[in-house]
């Protein structure tokens, strides 16, 4: 949901977000739109899944930080608020304590909620590719995830395929039908 129809600058996006009747609220800043960013039980789970498996390979190799739908980041000058994000080492080796983590993320994960529309969704890939980002685009309801990195065509993945690390995290793989199990 978009914050009135005006251009805002990033002060009152800062402003905004501090206030303490949104501690617990999600918001990006994009091209001088705020939008909150509303949640669904299910779409935490299978959020949550996706950053359980990159948590527990992340963390045995110290390779660099995962998040969950909480945090945040700079993306491109905009504020995004992936449902799962890994940074690597090599790129951060602090998050940021509070406010919008000033470092791009390596990899974002946003599942699609059924409040999501398809022009938001292409407008944040558009960012996250301007920055360099893979994204796994998580699409429950029809059980597929669409891959994004620079410079390579879009892969879809069923519940028959492997999603991989590639050069981000070499050696990571999670079947796409363990993504979905939480639908049986």
């Amino acid at each position: 949901m978009a914050i009135q129809n005006i251009a805002h600058t990033l002060v009152e996006f800062e402003a905004l977000i501090a206030l303490p009747e949104n501690a617990d609220r999600r918001f990006e800043f994009i091209d001088g739109e705020i939008i909150e960013v509303p949640s669904n039980p299910f779409s935490s789970e299978i959020a949550i899944i996706i950053a359980a498996a990159l948590l527990a390979f992340v963390r045995s190799k110290k390779l660099g930080r995962v998040t969950g739908e909480g945090a945040g980041y700079i993306v491109a000058g905009r504020r995004l608020s992936p449902d799962v994000a890994f940074v690597g080492a090599d790129r951060q080796d602090q998050l940021a304590r509070e406010g919008y983590n000033p470092v791009a993320p390596n990899l974002a994960v946003e599942v699609v909620s059924p409040t999501d529309r398809q022009p938001a969704i292409r407008r944040k890939l558009a960012i996250y590719a301007e920055a360099g980002v893979i994204v796994w685009l998580v699409y429950p309801t029809r059980r597929i995830v669409e891959v994004y990195a620079p410079d390579r065509p879009v892969e879809i993945m069923g519940i028959d395929n492997t999603l991989d690390g590639g050069e981000v995290l070499p050696g990571f793989s999670l079947p796409v039908h363990t993504i979905f199990e939480v639908e049986n």
